[in-house]
């Protein structure tokens, strides 16, 4: 049998995005910008979260979002008819963004009058939540009719989510969710993670989550 070398390459290649996400961490802080890394499966409600959210900080906050995506610029269009800064950031087929693809696009989306720069990642559970991306906060969104399991498959993502967002919470009544034992499944995964129960469509929850992303950029900006 012949001789091979065998070379594990994951570390290194994790270490390496990791370094040069604290890199860009460090330059965020020091121009005094938010950048928040939204995550999700797609169907949850994310771009239509996002839309609430700006809506509710536009008029306090100056924004700029990033939607990144496989293809398409469906996303971008919606949210630059809100009044904000945006762009389409397409990943070639890759199913997350990394450090440098992050540091491109806050490159491209122009920042320096900007307080809060939002990244909408590409929708799934799993390669997001492997690479930081130098966001300084991390939120994922959950929806109702994906289940209340979702924390025991999908490790990863929730333990290194600051806030989980539970939304379409107007259709409960609907669909066999626990409330109590998703909350339970998220705080198994992480202590720390804040959760808020809110529905983007009718805007139930909304103020809560708004209000801890506020205080958030202030205290980002101090």
């Amino acid at each position: 049998m012949g001789k091979f070398k065998v070379i594990e390459i994951k570390q290194s290649v994790f270490a390496d995005n990791d370094r040069r996400a604290e890199e860009l961490r460090a330059e965020l802080k020091e121009k005094k910008l938010f950048l928040l890394n939204l995550m999700s499966s797609p169907g949850s409600g994310k771009t239509t979260t996002l839309t609430k959210t700006i809506e509710a900080l536009k008029d306090q906050l100056k924004i700029g979002v990033m939607e990144a995506d496989i293809d398409s610029d469906v996303d971008a269009r919606t949210i630059s008819e809100l009044g904000v800064k945006a762009i389409q950031l397409h990943t070639g087929g890759m199913c997350h963004l990394d450090a440098d693809m992050t540091r491109q696009g806050l490159e491209g989306l122009e920042t320096g009058d900007l307080d809060l720069a939002i990244l909408e990642n590409v929708g799934n559970l799993v390669c997001p939540a492997e690479f930081d991306t130098g966001a300084v906060k991390n939120v994922m969104i959950l929806s109702v009719p994906e289940g209340d399991d979702k924390p025991l498959k999908y490790p990863l993502m929730f333990s290194i989510c600051d806030v989980v967002l539970i939304n379409k919470i107007d259709v409960l009544p609907y669909f066999d969710f626990d409330m109590g034992a998703c909350k339970t499944y998220i705080l198994k995964r992480n202590p720390n993670a804040r959760i808020i129960p809110i529905s983007a469509r009718t805007g139930e929850g909304v103020q809560e989550w708004t209000k801890w992303l506020k205080h958030e950029v202030e205290l980002w900006q101090q």
